[in-house]
């Protein structure tokens, strides 16, 4: 399962490589609802500095819309800050009187809040991207290369998939749907598969294994294992793209929900010695167009695709 990836976030990577257009109009509403708060849903940092130049009225509104959130956020967060450093003030005198663990808790607690709120200040203010700024989790939202109408078009969608029909407790009911495996695309994901086809541009995925299987080795008698994160990128240095499937979700009274899942296949060889199960599909630029293009009428054609991946050597590493 690819619980996180570092994804490019920047639509204009999608417009230069593909020739796609951008589907600003959906841009610009989630960018709206964010700022109303009504999108609770992560837009990556990457995402929004693709805007820090804009070269349309529209894109303009979008980077108001930016600038509005960043300038909401940091209010509420120096709200907070006031808050957690009267209460810092008022543990330590406690604490100067006598020694209780109450007052050393709300020490710490406020301490930690105090560094949670300075470190987010700080981020909604940096304009140089750091690599965690193009990361995503499921729930979060990133840009996807899909084909509309006969026109390639860069769309941002959820990276968790509901698909069309489902309730909106779908997502809690299937937590998972953020990937879709390779030998459920015939069942599962039926509906979408060999209709709504998409590509995700990835820099390297992060997975959970356990410590003795990335050690190769058997716990002794009464050991706990431990969880650890390994992230995994392409020797080569090239960027993964990244099969994916795509549903628009409608409901009334709710607004329209566009949302993806990265396809699963087994791991090739490094990736399972490493201890895990799973390794996302990266199909070969060539397959691009027929991926996006699919007919529902010749599914064979659309497995050829994802069994044609590219032959990439992942090399791995604990992730920061």
């Amino acid at each position: 399962m690819c619980y996180s990836a570092q994804i490019e976030a920047d639509y204009k990577k999608f417009v230069r490589m593909f020739g796609a257009t951008i589907d600003i109009r959906e841009f610009a509403r989630l960018y709206w609802e964010r700022a109303e708060g009504r999108l609770k849903a992560r837009l990556p940092k990457a995402m929004d500095e693709a805007f820090a130049d804009p070269q349309s009225d529209a894109e303009a509104e979008i980077r108001r819309l930016i600038d509005r959130y960043n300038a909401d956020q940091t209010k509420t967060l120096e709200e907070e800050l006031f808050r957690q450093r009267a209460r810092l003030v008022a543990a330590e005198r406690t604490l100067q009187k006598k020694t209780t663990k109450a007052a050393a808790e709300s020490k710490r607690i406020a301490g930690d809040k105090i560094q949670a709120a300075l470190g987010r200040i700080d981020d909604l203010g940096r304009t140089e991207l750091l690599p965690r700024d193009s990361r995503i989790f499921p729930g979060n939202y990133a840009p996807l290369l899909i084909q509309e109408n006969g026109q390639l078009v860069v769309r941002p969608m959820r990276y968790l998939c509901r698909l069309a029909g489902k309730p909106a407790s779908y997502d809690l009911k299937y937590p998972g749907t953020y990937n879709a495996r390779l030998d459920s695309l015939g069942g599962f994901w039926k509906p979408v598969f060999g209709y709504s086809h998409g590509v995700l541009i990835v820099d390297s995925f992060y997975e959970n294994v356990k410590k003795s299987k990335m050690e190769g080795r058997v716990l002794a008698e009464g050991e706990d294992d431990e969880n650890v994160i390994l992230q995994f990128t392409p020797r080569d240095g090239s960027r993964m793209l990244v099969a994916c499937l795509w549903s628009k979700w409608s409901a009334p009274g709710e607004p329209d929900l566009y949302s993806f899942a990265a396809i699963t296949d087994e791991p090739p060889p490094e990736v399972d010695e490493a201890g895990h199960d799973r390794c996302i599909v990266s199909i070969k630029p060539e397959n691009v167009a027929a991926w996006l293009n699919p007919n529902p009428q010749d599914l064979a054609a659309q497995y050829a695709v994802l069994e044609d991946k590219m032959p990439l050597y992942y090399e791995h590493r604990l992730a920061a």
